[in-house]
This record gives structure tokens, sequence and C-alpha cells, in this order.
């Protein structure tokens, strides 16, 4: 994992924390009427961009992040369709990785596309990227993923991608699904939590295995500059508590995708109320869904 030493450090000190000043995509009245287009592009800084595919495209509406080192960007997931026609992820990408490197000339410069775990809404449009030159995808699945990061022989163990300039730790935090991965993004301060926190329905396959994963990600959040914690979906109202409708294609009403670490500390006090109840619960960033 590995990216040697660039020759020039493009990439440069780490950022003060700045807001996410961007009005997302969040769906239009009617289908055949839809204004958004298919992939909305916000960079962050000029190494940091942010993805949301449409909902008229799939309702999931998922967020995708590319992330620029000197040596070589990572993709962390691949949205929910696998159609280039329909979703052009990987026209987007070269056009935003040829963007990159007119700005910072690199020779042979590298594309890594990992994923935060793999239910389909996040791994579809790998097939995209499969004959792309200068390309590894790594599988989302357990023994993939697990293997690459090395969680296969050490699940505690935090992982390190090295994008030249920029070094990503990676931890396995299962719960959502058995091969969920957080990544965290000293650069920025990004910490990226996939389907395992975000201002929405927290499905949850296996509640230990989540518990511990939360546990483990306010330790880890403690001892780092988390500037915000970012999921991959939006899936509640600026009204605390009240979610939108599963398959909704139009959330005007959309409150930020960033959460903090406070909310890491939410969850889990709302872990240790519901217990082994059963049901959805509800709470004002969130709504828990065991998996019963």
């Amino acid at each position: 994992m590995d990216a040697g030493t660039p020759s020039t450090d493009s990439v440069g000190s780490v950022p003060r924390p700045r807001e996410l000043d961007v009005r997302w995509i969040h769906g239009s009245p009617s289908a055949k009427h839809n204004t958004d287009p298919d992939i909305q592009v916000y960079a962050c800084d000029e190494h940091t961009v942010i993805l949301r595919q449409n909902m008229a495209i799939d309702y999931e509406a998922p967020f995708l992040f590319l992330l620029f080192g000197d040596a070589r960007a990572v993709l962390i997931d691949t949205g929910a369709t696998e159609s280039a026609e329909f979703f052009p992820l990987r026209r987007v990408v070269d056009e935003l990785v040829a963007d990159r490197l007119a700005r910072h000339p690199r020779p042979g410069y590298h594309l890594l596309v990992l994923h935060t775990h793999p239910h389909g809404d996040h791994i579809a449009g790998d097939g995209q990227f499969a004959d792309r030159p200068d390309t590894t995808v790594v599988g989302a699945d357990l023994a993939t993923a697990w293997k690459y990061f090395g969680f296969d022989e050490n699940p505690t163990a935090v992982a390190r991608v090295d994008l030249g300039g920029r070094v990503l730790e990676c931890l396995a935090t299962p719960g959502h699904h058995q091969a969920a991965v957080t990544f965290y993004d000293p650069w920025s301060g990004f910490l990226l939590t996939g389907d395992t926190v975000y201002p929405g329905r927290l499905y949850i396959e296996d509640r230990s295995a989540f518990a511990r994963s939360i546990d483990r990600l306010i330790e880890f959040s403690e001892r780092r500059p988390v500037t915000h914690v970012l999921g991959c979906h939006i899936e509640m109202t600026t009204e605390p508590g009240v979610d939108y409708p599963i398959r909704t294609t139009y959330q005007p009403d959309e409150p930020p995708l960033q959460m903090t670490p406070d909310h890491l500390r939410e969850i889990r006090a709302a872990l240790d109320e519901i217990g082994d109840r059963p049901g959805r619960h509800a709470f004002p960033r969130f709504v828990i869904c065991p998996d019963d």
C-alpha cells in the first residue's frame, strides 16, 4: 500500500478546518423533469472532491470521495448504477484526474479504487474502471478487502494507504456490514464512515459489532483532529427525528451531510438506551434500525 516518495510535494501542509459550503443536489419533484446533473462535483479544495449521484438515477443518491495525493489518487466507492450511460462516473473521474495533472504534472499517475463496504449502491460502478489504465480496483468483499488492508490477520490494526504526501488511515468497522471500513484522511481531517454513521437510517447487521465499532471510532477521533464525519447518504429531514421515506427521490429539506465526533457519542448513548429492543428508534440526527 506504499505509493513511494513523491518527487514534489504538491499536496503541502494540512489546511485549517473549513465549512462545506455546498447545496447538494437533492432530486426533483418529477423524475421526468429532472434538473440535476448525473453527478454533482464539489471540490472542497484542489486536492479533495466529493461526488453525489443524482436521485433520479438511483434513489440512494450515494456520496463518493476522490482524494488526490502526489503519487496517486483514491476513489472511495463507485455508486449505485452500473451503466456509464446513465451514471458517467469513469468520465467524470477521468476529467478530474486530467485537470489535476494539468495543474500538477506527474508521470504514471495511478488511481486506486476502494470501498466502504460491498452493498450494491457502493460498488455498482466498479466495472467502469476494469479496463482503465494505471488503475487498481480492490474488491469490497470481506476476503479481498480484509486481505488488502491486513485485517484478515489483525482486524484491530490501523492500515495505511499512502497516496504520496497524503496517508489515509483505515479501520475495520463491522456492524452495518461485516466488511465495513472507515477511512481517516489526516490532510483534510475527514472521517469517512460509509453507512456506519450518516444523517439517516443506521441499519445494523450485528449489534455487538456495531457498538464496538462506534466505541473504536470515538476513541480514534479523540486522538485525531477530525474536522467532519462524512457518511455516504442523507436520509433525514431538517425536522429532528424525521427521515424521508425509503425510495424518496426528492428531498428538498435535507440537513447537512457532515456530522461531528459528538454525534458518534450520541449514537453510542442511543445504543445503550435501546438495548436489545427491536424496531426502529428515531433520534434527532439519525434513526437506529437493528436487523432483527
